[in-house]
């Protein structure tokens, strides 16, 4: 073939579905409906996907649930031993053995209040040590734990120097027993006692003492106290037994109570300490009957008959009743309830159970039943005569104790128709059977809780 015979570049041959003009209607239809479905499946995805579980930041939280105690506080018995040799002793407690699980520490304790009032604490908390672990850190750092637990917990006064003193005037009531036997009269050295009470310090500064945990008991190893049997057993520090509570009443939840920032003169130390002398007559004593009508107090808004008063600090406590009296004028029913500090005064009524039981001076006049008494917290008030003092209430944990009867403070006399009732058994108490009790008038110097 010559190359004039070469044939012309042929043209490339339709696709399919194409003609020379353009793609065929059929065609068209189907790219067209595939873009529409190109758009149409992503929407129907991002509308129409579950959407994502939540993630634990934005889930409800879930309320924790409260488990609250069925009986009041367990009462915090005389000092009464076993009759045994210290040999008998030493075995009996050996026998015990400690409570299984860890020792959880306590919250730091920071002390509050006045100048006067923190002077009396470290006080109290630096004579506590000493004369019950004798010279011995180790040992006053665990005192000073178990006084602080004590404030804390609803069974104990909420002050320093009450929590040691309490029952200290009975033989067989302190629950400290350098307070009642004798050996205040012992003397120690200066540097025993700036030891003492630099260790005192740091304790109400916010050291804990975590070898005792939550301890609010202990006892030398040579005693067994009859209340021994019914606490945990926790640890031993030199030469005593630590114990804690069975049960929730000696878990950090009842450690709850808020100390009271006022501290009582003991007179039992004014000769150690001149926090704790009487005040001078000219010097911040004043007679609570002589005040002015301006400063005499006014009663409850829309309760005429009755008085919610905080105390002037200077006022002689053995004159308030003639104060009440005065407040109350010629009423025929009046009640006049006073406490040491404006943060403890409830503003209306009623008056919750946590606040009579800080009350520092009631009384009470009901003409129509022949009624008229004042009585005095001789936790505050230790100089006025034992016949004169309320019966002091434990106080409930604030927002846990609603519906709780209400007991006494432990080793005090307590009420006939709360004697007459039988108290919860405890976890593993192990004691002779208590004879039956004898039926006698219903004392008068029970605090009203019915305000």
């Amino acid at each position: 073939m010559g190359a004039s015979e070469i044939p012309e570049k042929m043209p490339p041959a339709p696709l399919p579905g194409m003609d020379r003009h353009g793609p065929s209607p059929l065609l068209r239809f189907i790219l067209s409906l595939t873009a529409l479905a190109g758009i149409a499946v992503p929407l129907w995805l991002v509308t129409h996907t579950p959407k994502p579980l939540a993630t634990t930041s934005e889930q409800p939280v879930r309320k924790r649930i409260q488990i609250r105690p069925q009986a009041p506080p367990p009462p915090v018995e005389p000092v009464l031993f076993q009759d045994l040799t210290p040999e008998q002793a030493r075995a009996a407690n050996a026998a015990v053995p400690f409570a299984k699980g860890p020792i959880r520490a306590a919250s730091p304790f920071h002390l509050s209040g006045a100048s006067d009032d923190q002077e009396r604490a470290l006080d109290c908390l630096s004579a506590a040590m000493l004369y019950e672990a004798g010279d011995d850190p180790t040992g006053e750092r665990a005192i000073a734990q178990v006084v602080l637990n004590r404030v804390r917990h609803p069974a104990f006064p909420n002050s320093i120097c009450g929590v040691i003193f309490e029952g200290s005037d009975r033989r067989t009531g302190c629950q400290f027993t350098f307070t009642c036997d004798g050996s205040l009269a012992r003397h120690y050295s200066d540097d025993a006692w700036d030891r003492a009470r630099k260790l005192a310090k740091a304790a109400l500064d916010g050291k804990v003492d975590k070898t005792v945990g939550m301890a609010t008991h202990y006892h030398t190893d040579w005693v067994v106290p009859y209340w021994s049997a019914s606490l945990d057993k926790l640890v031993a520090v030199g030469g005593h037994l630590f114990f804690r509570w069975t049960g929730w009443w000696g878990t950090p939840p009842a450690f709850r109570m808020r100390y009271a920032g006022r501290e009582p003169r003991i007179p039992a130390l004014a000769s150690l300490f001149d926090a704790h002398k009487p005040p001078a007559p000219d010097d911040e004593t004043v007679d609570a009957a002589s005040v002015s009508a301006s400063a005499i107090p006014v009663p409850v808004a829309g309760n005429p008959d009755v008085f919610l008063v905080t105390l002037d600090p200077r006022y002689d406590p053995k004159t308030l009743g003639a104060l009440a009296k005065r407040a109350c004028a010629d009423r025929q029913y009046c009640k006049f309830m006073a406490w040491n500090s404006a943060a403890q005064t409830p503003k209306t009524l009623p008056v919750s159970p946590t606040a009579i039981s800080s009350m520092a001076f009631s009384y009470l006049r009901d003409a129509a039943g022949g009624f008229d008494k004042a009585l005095w917290n001789c936790t505050l008030f230790p100089a006025i005569a034992s016949d004169r003092c309320m019966h002091r209430l434990v106080r409930p944990l604030s927002g846990k104790a609603a519906g709780f009867s209400l007991d006494h403070i432990p080793g005090s006399k307590r009420a006939d128709h709360d004697a007459a009732q039988e108290v919860p058994a405890l976890s593993g108490v192990h004691r002779k059977p208590a004879p039956p009790p004898a039926k006698k008038a219903t004392p008068d110097n029970q605090v009203d809780p019915d305000i």
